[in-house]
């Protein structure tokens, strides 16, 4: 073993490879579930506009969009990079250049997308003077506690998915049979490090967690069990839900794969779950309208902000 590698545990799978510090010099094939170096590979660092409005805002998310990801969702709408990893290689100084280009031309926050795998880094990265602006991490969900409890002061917002609330589903489509068990107790302690969400002056989010949940055809009832989760774990004011019907077949959805994906969530099925949203109590957060389901605002993944030039 190259002893710039040691065994990776930063995430749930804990498959314990050896990954290498960088693709620099490196053949063969990157092992780990993620397939991706321990230094950040980061495919689009731009100004978003497309996150929640109390992230956003009217500048924009100044989001960094990594490669590699622990899930590899079958449906995963940012494929290109989450699955087939493309991006470029950067060093944790650029990491944190890029942070500050990002403040400069405006965002609101510094928005970590799909993290998780590149903790170690991020964690280098965020290290020494805080940001004057929010950090958000924004991940799939299925986080391990240890990594969250690593981010105490450096993130201020968590932007977690609870992708699956049933095991059949999460085992089919992101091969995570244990992803309820693993992302409830990440959500939880999110909130337990950030406490209430919090707005600034301005109406922007400051601290706090944001639920977020993609509706997938044919799945309500795993659905309905999502909401139920954040309905009996968090009372009012204590954190945001976000319903998302912005779900597309992407990646290796189609009629011979996974076909009953292949289509988009109908208004009935949005309806149904919407109607239960509203009637569980749950009172801070986000729905989506049928727009929202458009190839458009997914942003192009073209090394835009990565390399300094």
């Amino acid at each position: 073993m190259n002893t710039q590698e040691k065994l990776c545990e930063l995430c749930p799978r804990r498959c314990r490879a050896a990954r290498p510090c960088s693709l620099e010099n490196f053949t063969g094939t990157i092992p780990g579930i993620c397939r991706s170096p321990r230094n950040p590979v980061v495919a689009r660092a731009a100004l978003h506009l497309w996150e929640e409005p109390v992230i956003s805002g009217e500048r924009g998310s100044g989001t960094v969009f990594f490669s590699g990801c622990n899930l590899k969702c079958v449906f995963c709408q940012n494929y290109g990079i989450s699955t087939e990893n493309a991006g470029s290689e950067i060093s944790v100084e650029r990491l944190k250049e890029i942070y500050r280009e990002l403040i400069s031309a405006g965002a609101h926050n510094i928005n970590l997308v799909t993290p998780a795998h590149y903790a170690d880094a991020i964690i280098e990265s965020l290290s020494g003077e805080k940001l004057p602006v929010p950090v958000v991490w924004n991940s799939n969900g299925y986080d391990s506690v240890e990594t969250v409890r690593r981010l105490k002061g450096k993130v201020d917002i968590f932007l977690p998915d609870m992708k699956y609330a049933s095991n059949t589903p999460a085992a089919r489509y992101s091969s995570a049979p244990d992803y309820f068990e693993v992302a409830s107790l990440a959500v939880k302690a999110m909130y337990e490090q950030t406490g209430p969400f919090r707005f600034g002056d301005d109406g922007m989010l400051q601290s706090g967690v944001v639920i977020r949940h993609l509706i997938l055809p044919g799945q309500i009832e795993n659905s309905l069990k999502v909401i139920d989760f954040v309905r009996e774990n968090f009372k009012p004011g204590e954190v945001l839900f976000s319903l998302m019907r912005q779900y597309l077949p992407c990646g290796r959805v189609s009629e011979r794969e996974f076909p009953e994906l292949n289509r988009r969530v109908s208004d009935e099925e949005y309806k149904i779950v919407e109607d239960a949203l509203f009637a569980s109590g749950i009172e801070d957060g986000f729905v989506q309208d049928a727009d929202s389901a458009s190839q458009i605002y997914i942003p192009p993944f073209d090394g835009s902000g990565v390399i300094k030039t």
